[in-house]
């Protein structure tokens, strides 16, 4: 369903890229970096080795990283990014097996609005525990999920751990479902969306979306299923879940969406296995300005993907 809907003044992300391997180096992908023109253009002048700057520390170490502030770490465009107001740093790598496909960085900047939540949850002692996460102004939200572990099957992170598969949670700030629900509430946080992300040396990660009203990670999620099991022989994928603020929910279990390889950004996922960013109208449905789309494999082979939009 296509309608125009309002753009948030404010979005807890502000920049997302892709990095892909070129050789020996990470080269830039693409990106949506909304009117931060000048770190645009430095960001489409670098490159990184591995293990050079957040995009090849995530590559070298196999995992996804956070950086909560850049001055004084690994990160190298700092100056254009404090001129753009950006303070901090996801970087969460693709592979499919072994095979690094891509780097997924998202950047967020530090103010006393933006609230939200991204985190990455890792299996120590047969659960899971934070390993890091940034939370903007959700300072309370941030202890309190410091001290908190998921068995698996519990909570976002622990369902997403025994289902080995993207999971979208509505209403967290009473849902039964979510173990923080008190303190999402009085966070403000409304939509959580978690997703396995494998690494080449079989470790647990996760990593969850948490979503606020006033400063949305995205206005619409959806989660396609593109295991074969599900599309058939002839691949291509099934919108299995979704969410839009203004839409409700995307899908009609009656009436499945598939899309073929190459059919418009999802499509286009599913042909080159690679993350896509969107900016602008072009390929977007109306009154988004820029969308994510992240694939996840099981092995080597593609199994799921996850988009939100802005």
């Amino acid at each position: 369903m296509d309608v125009a809907i309002d753009t948030p003044a404010k979005t807890f992300i502000q920049v997302a890229e892709i990095w892909v391997p070129d050789g020996d180096r990470l080269v830039h992908g693409g990106g949506s970096y909304g009117d931060l023109t000048a770190f645009k253009a430095a960001s489409h002048r670098s490159s990184f080795a591995k293990g050079e700057g957040l995009p090849g520390k995530a590559w070298a170490e196999a995992r996804p990283v956070v950086l909560k502030e850049f001055e004084g770490s690994i990160f190298q465009r700092t100056e254009a990014a404090a001129a753009a107001g950006l303070t901090s740093a996801v970087a969460v790598p693709v592979f499919a097996g072994k095979t690094l496909k891509a780097v997924l960085m998202v950047l967020c900047g530090d103010d006393a609005e933006r609230i939200g939540a991204i985190e990455v949850w890792r299996e120590k002692d047969n659960c899971l525990k934070l390993d890091d996460g940034y939370y903007g102004a959700a300072k309370h939200f941030e202890w309190v999920s410091q001290h908190t572990h998921f068995p698996r099957g519990q909570g976002l992170p622990g369902g997403v751990w025994a289902a080995e598969t993207p999971i979208l949670m509505r209403d967290l700030g009473s849902g039964y479902r979510f173990i923080r629900a008190d303190s999402a509430s009085k966070a403000g946080l409304t939509t959580g969306l978690g997703l396995p992300i494998p690494v080449p040396s079989g470790e647990t990660y996760v990593l969850t979306l948490l979503s606020a009203r006033g400063t949305p990670i995205a206005r619409r999620f959806e989660l396609w299923d593109a295991r074969v099991a599900k599309v058939g022989k002839d691949g291509g994928a099934v919108l299995a879940d979704g969410i839009c603020a203004r839409e409700g929910r995307l899908w009609d279990a009656d009436n499945p969406r598939k899309i073929s390889a190459w059919q418009g950004v999802i499509g286009q996922v599913v042909g080159n296995g690679l993350p896509a960013v969107e900016s602008g109208a072009h390929g977007l449905a109306a009154g988004y300005s820029s969308m994510v789309a992240l694939p996840i494999y099981h092995g080597a082979e593609l199994a799921h993907i996850v988009a939100w939009y802005v």
